[in-house]
């Protein structure tokens, strides 16, 4: 993975939604009224779901990988007849 592209997801997985979060605290202090205050409970849930959004793509990238390993054993199975991780005796 390049640099520039770890930094990329750095910013998209944590800054933005500390961004939202803290767009929130901004609206609570410059409107201190219950509308403030929905604002910031607002950018709270926003930047929840960004967050969770991330963790759910990180979980379905992570099965994509399994199942290519899962791939590879069973051709490795198919060419030897027997399993990568079985003694081959």
């Amino acid at each position: 993975m390049s640099a520039s592209r770890s930094k990329g997801l750095f910013v998209v997985r944590y800054v933005v939604p500390g961004g939202i979060i803290a767009a929130g605290v901004v609206v609570l202090i410059v409107n201190r009224s219950l509308t403030g205050l929905e604002g910031f409970a607002m950018a709270i849930g926003v930047a929840g779901s960004v967050l969770l959004l991330n963790v759910l793509y990180r979980v379905g990238v992570s099965g994509d990988a399994e199942r290519d390993r899962e791939a590879q054993a069973r051709d490795y199975f198919d060419e030897h007849g027997r399993w990568p991780d079985e003694d081959p005796g």
